[in-house]
């Protein structure tokens, strides 16, 4: 019997049972089907952020042995034979090659590549207020890329101008720009707002 029909089967309800009784039973059948739909965070086997999954099949991924539960949500899951905790954060045991693509060279990249941050000041602002700046100006044959694009306020974008940091005092970088890898799929960063605070610490911003 799968976990989540363990779970299920648990709860059912007898005949005799009240009409307020059988509709208690209702919504507790329904509150532990969305428990098993909440998320939780796969890691790889080297602690690298691969995907996120249901609970019930990181429940399944952890019984079979082929992961094993780093951070728990704090809910558990009862049956007639199993009560485990929920996990919400889950590691493999054995490493999983994941291909790494990089992201489309575009202003919302580098923004989210740069946290929404200047690379020049290190003040973080949204993304309305920051700029996109070249590293080497293209009128001095900077080109458009990874390498040569970061995030910057506007203050330091005037500042810095048509000149070569080199020709700038007290102003460099902070962080060398580097192509965006994500370590994490789309989705993991799109959950990074509202996920689990547990979550946090296996992110890369």
């Amino acid at each position: 019997m799968s976990v989540a029909k363990a779970g299920l089967h648990a709860r059912r309800q007898s005949p005799g049972k009240s009409q307020d009784a059988r509709g208690n039973d209702a919504l507790h059948v329904v509150t532990t089907v969305q428990t098993l739909q909440t998320p939780v965070l796969v890691l790889n086997a080297s602690y690298e952020p691969i995907n996120i999954c249901g609970a019930r099949r990181a429940l399944v991924l952890v019984l079979k042995g082929v992961a094993r539960t780093e951070e728990e949500q704090g809910a558990e899951l009862h049956s007639a034979r199993v009560r485990m905790a929920l996990p919400s954060v889950i590691r493999l045991l054995e490493y999983r090659r994941i291909p790494h693509q990089t992201r489309a060279l575009s202003r919302k990249n580098i923004l989210l590549r740069d946290r929404n941050s200047c690379q020049y000041c290190g003040v973080i602002l949204p993304s309305a207020e920051l700029t996109l700046d070249h590293v080497v100006p293209r009128s001095r044959g900077g080109l458009s890329t990874w390498e040569n694009l970061v995030a910057a306020c506007h203050s330091c974008n005037r500042r810095k101008g048509n000149h070569l940091l080199s020709e700038i005092d007290h102003m460099k970088l902070i962080r060398e720009p580097r192509p965006f890898t994500l370590h994490t799929s789309r989705h993991i960063m799109r959950m990074i707002g509202h996920s689990d605070q547990k979550w946090r610490k296996y992110l890369y911003y």
